[in-house]
């Protein structure tokens, strides 16, 4: 009956968790003729969008207010309202503890609020990213023992790892596949018939387990490869080489390389974090990760180069860390989103505020520092104007945001320290590559 229902657009949808991957999926299933319900336990993005607004920069109010126009689409904060939908996304946090280990409150807190008002005939199906082994070992248990239903044969479970790539002007997520993985024939077939109402292209797999190691092996690729260009970074700096160049001329050969580039180190919700949800696990199995977690070291590591590069450079110019005036440019963990998640920017100010700095941050996308789950003490801080660089002892580009000038920034500047090659055409003693 499910699946006559998804087949024919009568199904309704629920999307848990409205941020950058959870929104996306209720945009795209509004779209596509469905009835959506967005829940999420933050009442200011319920309210938000109940008024058409978006809180997210490259999701135009316009598409927010076209779900309302056109009806069909809920925004909420009652979980109760499960009871009524036959399709239920989850898309929150799956962040790391203070030990660096999987925190998965969030993922039970939801399957805790939803389970009591689970009905047969449903399909949950987790987005998160986690390690192989959560929908089966956390997930499932916890909508079992709270619903009284038994999975995979009154209600059914997936597993498909989100690939959003904010702002990414290439792909969206329609056009990009949809792995999808069930430990059950007619919940993958399900599953897949979803998403095939919203996705070009669905790539199913034969487990939950397969389709929750495929993000992890598709991040920890990244993650390796970037480790690998920052320890580069660091020796060819050593010999007088600049990687960026060695990077550029690399490039050229048709086969066999693919160009990763350095940073001062890594940000956002995946890669600075998957990585150590396979080394977790894999310590229940004996089984050792050395390379991955010697990546992990290396790009760990990256922002106390920019601080020894910063040093440096204040010394030539007989200052002191201590009482100097910097300025970051960039708060955003990638160019041109107002996504902070996990931005090495925070540790990087905070490395430099405990050094006696007096530190600054500019991004035009992030006017002010809302609450994270780490440097909470640089909640509220506000993005200054550019208009004062030369009052600053010291720039950082943190983020290569395209909206910056960079010539009139080395201009104004005293001293220019770039971690993004931001300022590659640009000829001045003022610039420190770090």
């Amino acid at each position: 009956m499910l699946l006559e229902k998804i087949q024919k657009k009568e199904a309704k949808i629920g999307v848990i968790g409205l941020g950058y991957v959870g929104l996306p999926l209720v945009i795209e299933f509004c779209k596509s003729g469905f009835s959506v319900t967005g829940l999420d336990i933050d009442e200011n993005k319920v309210e938000a969008l109940s008024k058409g607004k978006s809180f997210i920069k490259h999701i135009p109010d316009e598409k927010i207010q076209a779900l309302n126009e056109v009806g069909g689409f809920k925004a909420s904060s009652d979980f109760a309202l499960t009871e009524n939908l036959d399709c239920i996304l989850i898309c929150v946090p799956t962040p790391l503890n203070k030990n660096r280990e999987p925190d998965m409150s969030y993922i039970v807190s939801t399957a805790k609020q939803i389970s009591p008002h689970m009905k047969k005939g449903q399909l949950i199906i987790l987005e998160s990213t986690t390690y192989p082994g959560t929908t089966q070992e956390v997930l499932l248990p916890e909508l079992e023992s709270g619903s009284g239903l038994k999975g995979n044969t009154d209600f059914f479970v997936a597993y498909s790892p989100e690939r959003e790539d904010p702002n990414n002007k290439e792909f969206t997520t329609a056009s990009i596949p949809k792995v999808i993985g069930s430990d059950h024939p007619l919940g993958l077939e399900i599953s897949e018939a979803l998403y095939s109402c919203i996705i070009d292209t669905t790539v199913p797999v034969s487990s939950t387990q397969v389709a929750e190691a495929t993000k992890l092996m598709e991040n920890i690729f990244r993650s390796v490869n970037i480790a690998l260009v920052n320890e580069l970074k660091v020796v060819f700096d050593k010999m007088g080489i600049d990687v960026w160049e060695v990077i550029k001329a690399s490039s050229t050969k048709p086969f066999g390389f693919m160009p990763f580039y350095p940073g001062p180190g890594l940000g956002g919700h995946c890669i600075p974090i998957d990585p150590f949800y396979l080394t977790w696990k894999a310590r229940e199995y004996k089984a050792n990760t050395r390379f991955i977690e010697l990546a992990g070291e290396v790009n760990i590591s990256m922002p106390e180069y920019v601080i020894q590069k910063t040093f440096m450079a204040l010394n030539q110019s007989a200052k002191s860390i201590k009482n100097s005036k910097i300025l970051l440019l960039g708060l955003a963990y990638k160019k041109n989103v107002d996504d902070h998640r996990e931005s090495v920017t925070f540790k990087i100010m905070d490395l430099l505020s405990k050094n006696g700095a007096n530190v600054d941050y500019n991004d035009p996308f992030i006017p002010e520092i809302m609450p994270v789950r780490e440097y909470k003490q640089f909640v509220g801080k506000k993005s200054v104007p550019l208009e004062n660089l030369n009052q600053y002892d010291l720039a950082i580009i943190l983020t290569d945001h395209s909206s910056y000038n960079y010539e009139a920034i080395v201009e104004q500047s005293r001293i220019v320290v770039d971690t993004r090659n931001a300022c590659s055409e640009i000829k001045s003693e003022k610039i420190i590559k770090a």
